[in-house]
């Protein structure tokens, strides 16, 4: 099967869906014409399809690994990067005075989509890199800035995140790595980090790792953290990569999936650092890098369940098996069963598309324009663009393997890649069961105001659409008043404890009627009677009604929860 990236979608979603023109509106991004985005997509799209995605399967049969305390990669990985980096892929959205292309970030969400699509696994140097040059472009020195940004930008060296410790995994707040002061403006960093994600490759000249740790004298919990810049190779005078630091990869993790990405333990022993931001705003600043890569692990899930798809109804056209009812011996596509498993596959992938680049329109909108509306939409739909995407790649990468029946189970066959790959995304940057107690939490701190914002707009642009689609609009309206009637619940809880019993389905309700909503604007924008309207009509009809269960559940609270004992669970 070979991939083929879904530009044409991208630039339907762009152009007619998602509000990307308010985007080009603004000064900051009025370069981001339809042409260029259009060429930059399909400059993206052609390197996934001929250099990246013949790499992805290279990368599973043969992992990562550690000799002599030295990172191998799998076989093209180093070419491939050098296609990313050099394509300037890595600055993207990096600011143009630090050489990067200072495109919107709908833009790189899309060409990360398909990066993760051709070969997720490599696609995790570029993200974690991409995420770093974020954090310090707002919070570094000007000093660290000169030293480190460039490097970054092109490619030449590679960026990692360092947070969770073996006996501090979701709770950050308990790490031990401490920083000492080397009264020269550098700091010496020792502690053991884990799952740190292309800790040490042999594909870049540097890399460079964002450590949290804590000073001397720091107050326990998050307050106490600061956050500092690691280099396994400290920079020369001239900014080249110069003498090896106090620093090594102990292990890499033996993993389920992704098994092209080396997944290290790394262990600092002394090292030296600089200090990112201010002492004690370490949580701060990473969070800056953390909300980069939720979006970008979103477009990741999305990028998986699309190359599944593509894997599955590749497979589903050329298999014969058993009689249609469609024509008594075609392949299994036409059968009833299986045309519903692609359908529901195509439709989620698609979904979940349009909600990660309406994120990345917020996000877009909110650093051109400043705007408070603008970013509280953006935190509101973050974490929903995460764990839906994310979601959307585990069910899509699972269905996948069941279409191809018991072919599905044969590694031989690539489909259970897919979902050995993806597993993790629901996991790592910050799980999507912590995503969803964030949407319940902070962001609805604001009494709702910025979900009700939202489900207005739902509202009102299904209104307007029920004499076209009465059906469709109708479906689209009734879920968005019950998901609204659910955050009005969710709003009066006092207990938090409630709200989060219910945090996970209330999500989902959410990503269902986004869904059903981003559907029904392609078919209000597509011609009468297109592929587009008629995905979106299998969408509103089949899946959106999901969202009534999902609201059932979440309003339950957390009554029932804790009914049985732990001895009954165990019994």
């Amino acid at each position: 099967m070979s991939y083929r990236a879904p530009v044409d979608d991208y630039d339907f979603l762009l152009d007619h869906v998602v509000g990307f023109d308010a985007v080009r509106a603004t000064a900051l991004y009025a370069d981001a014409s339809a042409d260029v985005t259009h060429a930059v997509l399909r400059e993206a799209g052609k390197m996934c399809e001929e250099v990246l995605a013949p790499l992805n399967t290279a990368g599973d049969r043969h992992p990562a690994r550690l000799e002599n305390g030295v990172v191998r990669c799998s076989p093209g990985f180093a070419e491939g990067y050098n296609a990313i980096a050099s394509g300037g892929w890595v600055g993207i959205t990096a600011r143009p005075e630090n050489g990067g292309m200072g495109l919107p970030m709908a833009i790189g969400t899309a060409v990360n989509e398909m990066i993760s699509s051709a070969c997720i696994a490599l696609h995790l140097v570029p993200m974690m890199s991409q995420g770093q040059i974020e954090a310090l472009e707002h919070h570094a020195s000007d000093d660290l800035k000169a030293r480190f940004l460039p490097k970054l930008i092109s490619g030449e060296w590679n960026g990692t995140m360092n947070l969770t410790e073996p006996q501090a995994g979701s709770d950050v707040g308990a790490l031990s790595t401490r920083a000492i002061d080397n009264g020269d403006g550098t700091y010496a960093i020792t502690g053991q980090k884990i799952y740190i994600s292309w800790g040490d490759s042999d594909i870049v000249e540097n890399v460079c790792h964002l450590v949290l740790a804590r000073l001397p004298g720091a107050p326990s919990g998050t307050k106490g953290i600061s956050l500092f810049l690691v280099p396994k190779r400290i920079p020369d005078a001239q900014g080249a990569a110069g003498v090896a630091n106090s620093l090594s990869v102990v292990s890499l993790e033996h993993k389920m999936g992704l098994h092209g990405s080396p997944t290290c333990v790394m262990q600092y022993d002394g090292a030296t650092g600089w200090l990112v931001g201010a002492e004690g705003g370490g949580m701060a600043a990473m969070f800056t890098m953390m909300n980069n890569a939720r979006l970008g692990v979103g477009a990741q899930g999305v990028g998986v369940a699309e190359a599944a798809f593509q894997h599955a109804l590749a497979y589903a056209t050329e298999r014969k098996q058993g009689k249609t009812a469609r024509d008594g011996g075609g392949t299994i596509v036409d059968h009833a069963d299986v045309r519903r498993m692609l359908m529901s596959m195509k439709a989620d992938a698609y979904a979940a598309r349009a909600i990660a680049l309406c994120c990345g329109v917020a996000l877009d909108m909110s650093t051109a324009t400043e705007d408070r509306a603008w970013v509280a939409r953006a935190a509101f739909l973050t974490p929903i663009a995460k764990s839906f995407g994310t979601d959307v790649g585990i069910s899509v990468s699972n269905t996948g393997i069941q279409v191809h029946g018991g072919m599905g189970f044969i590694e031989e066959t690539g489909a259970a890649q897919f979902l050995r790959d993806v597993r993790v995304t629901a996991i790592y940057e910050g799980t999507n069961g912590i995503q969803a107690m964030d949407l319940v939490g902070r962001k609805l701190m604001d009494g709702g105001e910025a979900a009700f914002a939202l489900l207005e707009e739902i509202e009102a642009q299904a209104e307007a659409s029920r004499t076209r689609f009465p059906n469709m609009a109708g479906s689209v309206w009734q879920a968005a008043e019950s998901l609204r009637e659910a955050t009005e619940w969710m709003v009066a809880q006092t207990d938090v404890h409630e709200r989060f019993a219910g945090a996970a389905p209330y999500l989902m309700a959410w990503g269902r009627v986004l869904g059903g909503h981003l559907h029904l604007s392609s078919a209000l924008a597509d011609e009468k009677g297109g592929r587009r309207e008629r995905l979106g009509r299998f969408y509103i009809k089949r899946l959106l009604p999901e969202c009534e269960g999902y609201l059932t559940h979440c309003t339950e609270g957390a009554k029932g929860l804790f009914d049985m004992s732990i001895e009954e669970l165990q019994a």
